[in-house]
Order: structure tokens, then C-alpha cells, then sequence
């Protein structure tokens, strides 16, 4: 969410940027001058309303002491309080109206994220390593999933439906080993904290990391008692909201920890695509991770973190390249983002496998997450990121379609032969 006092004062920067994300500033900002000036003058007028009726009252202490008729005094010290009342129950419901305005207002994209339209506008900033070439055509991951025995779409069918997997053998392990190698990675080499979250999360935690009003529709809500819990879409929300409503110590930034767990996600609006192989599942596992930091270091910190995720496929040797998303292909929450997609040889295209995002104050200011600044009494909201590092079933998809040999067999990059105790995935029925 965006400051309000941010928003009053620069109202041409935010639509201007509002129109670079491909937006009607008047579709977003709806009322919000009309209802600030109204509530701010309802405001003012409750309190030169209760000015008065202190004034009254005094007025009323005076006369009952010298023994003097007070009512008339003690009649307008009723209006008064009528109007007190009124006008507040106006302010309240024009506050009410105006942080729903604020809810719906995306981020403001950094100065340095490309302009652009759509995906087709991002800007490549970097690649690394080459694409492998082999002397046979290269299999799509469904077709060598299904050959080999380790991925079972339609068993996932049976148990649940369209867009779910099941792993067999290697598959699994596979999977498993990915975890373990992501996560030693981050916590032994780059200095994340490793936590292990709840899956299921309330609406506060959904809507302090941006998923909550605006995008309900693409999560899994579970009615429990009178209150809703949800499928997390990401570890991000749990993880981010750890420190809801907290005020933490400048000494402690960067705070930053990782997280393996599932991810649920309805995929609202996207049938139709991806609908072959675990592209784009309901349900996928994910190592993330997530920064707290200092507002003047939190883009040296992007920075390290995407490099931090990019480094996994280094280590597995898989080819990818970095983009920097344009205004009109960053999520809501986000005010910069990399994309990092690797190449997928069976399919003949790069795939995201990574999005790295700084979302500066947004997410704070919604989650209440703020910092005690080194010798200053006022706090301070910190600055969120997050990434992942990486979707473990894209890596799986990468590895299956890189490392697929002319006899049908998948070679297991040396960084995991550790994690799976095997060199090779054969063909092997269940």
C-alpha cells in the first residue's frame, strides 16, 4: 500500500506511473481526491465542533455556579454532540472508503524499470552459459516423465485432477533433492536462516503481502469457523508476515531466510494454457526466499538475492537468461523485478523459473513491519523482498529436459549425485 500523504501531494507521479503500467489512472484512483478532501474537512469540522462544545460546557459550568438558566447553553451543547457524532461516523466511513482506494493502488514502478506494454518489452540484462546441443530432437518433459516412469499425470487425475503430478522413484527423489540442494545452497553459502512456515494462512497475512482483496480468486480459501484460512499461494506470505505488526531493530537488517514448501494456487483465468506437463500445476513445491531490509540498502539487496537464485542453476549447469520486467509486466505489489527463465531444449524456449522482486514499503506498510532507525525515536517502515530460489518443479523440468540423453535416459547433474545417490534416471514401470 502506498503512503497517503505520498499519494495527496504527488497525484500527477502517481497516475503518470499508473498510465506506465498500462492503467486508467481514473479506473484506480476512482474518487480518492473527492473522498480525501471530504473526509479531511469532516474532519476538521468534528473538531471545531468539539471546540465549541468544550467552550459551551464551560459556558454551562458558569451559569449553574452564579445560578443562572443554563438551557439554552445545555441545548446547544446537545446539538453539538449530535453534530460531533455525525460528522465522525462521516470521517470514519470516509476513511473506510479511502484506505479501500489505497488497497487497490499498485506499486509504483523504480525510475530504473523498463516502460513497456507487456512481456514483449522487457529487457534482457544478462545470460549465462550456452544452450545445450544435441544430435537427436530433444523430448518435451512430459513425454520423458511418462517413458522413463517418474511423472504420472494421470493417476494425479484420478486422486485429484487436472493439474496435479505424482513422482515415482527418482522422480520423487529428484524433487526432494532439489530442496535439500537449494536450501544447503542459501543457508550454508549465502546466509539465509532456514524456517519452516504454516501452509495455511488468515486473511491478514494474505492481505499484507498484496494477494488479499485483489486477487482472492487465483487462491484456495478454506472456511474454518468464522474465519477464512487459505492455501498459501507462495512461502512469501507466511514468511513475510512473520514479523506482522512488529517493530524490529535497525541492527538486525537484512534479515533474510529461506523457505521449502508446497504452493497452492487456483490458476484463475489461465486455462488453456500450459495445460501439458507441470508448467502450471495447482499445486508445485518452492524454495523461497525473503529479505527485510534498510530502505537505503534494499536494491544492493535485490541485487544479491537475485544473484543468489541465479546461482543455483549455475551450480546445476543449466543455461538461463535474466530480465528486467517493464512497468506493464510487474506484479501489483512489486516496484522492480527480475525474471529469471531458463532454457527448456524439449520445448525450444526460455522458461521463467525465478522472479525476484523488491517491493520497497508496499508490502510493510500493509503488514505494519517497521525498523527503530540508530538514534531516532520515530520507526520506520522496512523494505520487503523476495524470490525464488528456485520453483523446484521447473528445476525438475529443466533438468529432465537439459540432461535427456539418445537412449532415453536423463543424466543427473554432479551438484545432486550427492542428494540422490544415482549418476543416471532409466526407464523403470510402475
Amino acid at each position: 500500500m502506498l503512503d497517503l500523504n505520498f499519494v495527496r501531494e504527488n497525484l500527477p507521479l502517481v497516475e503518470e506511473k499508473l498510465r506506465q503500467r498500462g492503467m486508467d489512472p481514473v479506473g484506480v484512483l476512482k474518487d480518492f481526491r473527492e473522498v480525501d478532501t471530504q473526509r479531511r474537512q469532516a474532519i476538521t469540522q468534528a473538531e471545531t465542533s468539539k471546540a465549541h462544545r468544550n467552550k459551551a460546557s464551560e459556558e454551562i459550568a458558569k451559569l449553574k455556579k452564579s445560578g443562572q438558566d443554563a438551557s439554552a447553553a445545555m441545548a446547544q451543547t446537545k446539538e453539538l454532540r449530535e453534530r460531533i457524532s455525525e460528522l465522525e461516523k462521516t470521517s470514519s466511513d470516509l476513511d473506510a472508503r479511502l484506505r479501500e482506494i489505497l488497497a487497490g493502488i499498485p506499486n509504483l514502478p523504480h525510475a530504473s524499470v523498463p516502460v513497456g506494454h507487456s512481456a514483449d518489452d522487457n529487457v534482457e540484462v544478462r545470460r549465462w552459459g550456452a544452450a545445450p546441443k544435441f544430435d537427436f530432437t530433444p523430448k518435451p518433459h512430459w513425454d520423458l516423465g511418462v517413458d522413463l516412469g517418474i511423472l504420472d499425470l494421470e493417476r494425479a487425475v484420478k486422486l485429484t485432477g487436472a493439474r496435479f503430478a505424482v513422482y515415482w522413484d527418482l522422480g520423487a527423489k529428484l524433487e526432494r533433492a532439489l530442496a535439500n540442494f537449494m536450501l544447503d545452497l542459501h543457508t550454508r553459502e549465502h546466509g539465509y536462516t532456514e524456517v519452516l512456515p504454516p501452509y495455511l494462512v488468515n486473511s491478514d497475512s494474505m492481505y499484507g503481502t498484496g494477494q488479499l482483496p485483489k486477487f482472492g480468486a487465483d487462491s484456495f480459501r478454506v472456511p474454518h469457523g468464522e474465519k477464512d484460512l487459505w492455501l498459501i499461494p507462495t512461502a512469501e506470505v507466511p514468511v513475510t508476515n512473520l514479523f506482522r505488526d512488529e517493530v524490529l531493530d535497525q541492527s538486525r537488517l537484512p534479515i533474510s531466510l529461506t523457505a521449502y514448501t508446497p504452493c497452492f494456487r487456483s490458476e484463475a483465468g489461465s486455462y488453456g494454457k500450459d495445460v501439458r506437463g507441470i508448467i502450471r500445476q495447482h499445486q508445485f513445491q518452492k524454495v523461497e526466499l525473503v529479505k527485510f531490509a534498510h530502505p537505503e540498502h534494499s536494491y544492493e539487496e535485490h541485487e544479491k538475492l537475485t544473484r543468489n537464485a541465479e546461482e543455483v542453476l549455475q551450480r546445476l549447469g543449466l543455461h538461463y537468461r535474466t530480465v528486467a520486467l517493464c512497468t506493464g509486466d510487474m506484479g501489483a505489489s512489486s516496484a522492480k523485478t527480475y525474471d529469471i527463465e531458463v532454457w527448456l531444449p524439449g520445448q525450444q524456449l526460455y522458461r521463467e523459473i525465478s522472479s525476484c522482486s523488491n517491493f520497497e514499503a508496499y508490502q510493510a506498510r500493509r503488514a505494519n513491519i517497521r525498523f527503530r532507525p540508530e538514534g531516532k525515536n520515530k520507526t520506520e517502515f522496512v523494505h520487503t523482498l523476495n524470490g525464488s530460489a528456485l520453483a523446484v518443479g521447473r528445476t525438475w523440468v529443466a533438468i529432465v529436459e537439459n540432461y535427456q540423453q539418445a537412449d532415453g535416459s536423463v543424466l543427473i547433474p554432479e551438484a545432486l549425485r550427492p542428494y540422490i545417490g544415482a549418476e543416471k534416471i532409466t526407464p523403470k514401470s510402475f
